[in-house]
């Protein structure tokens, strides 16, 4: 098991998405605020939990698509909190490809601090979990916001973005993703 390579698979995949549809609607999500943001992430994870319970889908795509949609919409979050949601809509793709990659570079050197620390005891844990925790995690973003931002001890929004996409990738590494690509 070499995480970092199962990672990597697995994000290059999501960016190679992204770069497409940047290509197709441009940066239409910079018209987005950080709260909408928000609830397109809630509702990418409550359909996951849905399914993980039901276990039918009546729409066709399933966890594996709405894992992706939440590593992405977590990039979109951190690229608006840099950018600002004032700033100017139409973005170039070059400059949208760095950008991902910067944050993806960062969320993946916090994963593997984290990794040191707790022993990949990801591996161990249920996707159902994973699922469950980014829901927590969006509880706690959403409360941030309706603080306008501030914590008093608590990690801020950016941290909470960087966790959520990262729990989503070892959901796609646990479900096989990683595999797929190689």
């Amino acid at each position: 098991m070499d995480t970092i390579s199962e990672y990597n698979r697995v994000i290059d995949q999501c960016q190679d998405l992204f770069i497409k549809k940047t290509k197709d609607y441009g940066t239409a999500w910079r018209i987005m605020r950080l709260t909408s943001i928000t609830d397109q992430l809630y509702i990418k994870a409550q359909r996951i939990r849905t399914l993980e319970v039901k276990k039918v889908s009546k729409v066709g795509e399933g966890v594996i698509d709405e894992y992706i949609g939440i590593i992405n919409y977590c990039i979109i979050a951190m690229m608006q909190l840099e950018l600002g949601e004032d700033g100017e809509d139409n973005l170039d793709p070059a400059f949208v490809e760095a950008k991902y990659t910067e944050k993806v570079n960062l969320t993946r050197d916090l994963m593997l601090a984290k990794n040191h620390d707790y022993g990949e005891a990801w591996r161990d844990m249920r996707v159902s979990s994973l699922t469950d925790m980014i829901l927590t995690k969006l509880h706690r973003v959403k409360q941030i916001e309706d603080n306008n931002g501030e914590t008093l001890v608590s990690e801020g929004l950016n941290a909470n973005y960087q966790d959520m996409l990262n729990y989503a990738v070892f959901a796609l590494i646990k479900l096989g993703l990683a595999e797929k690509a190689e």
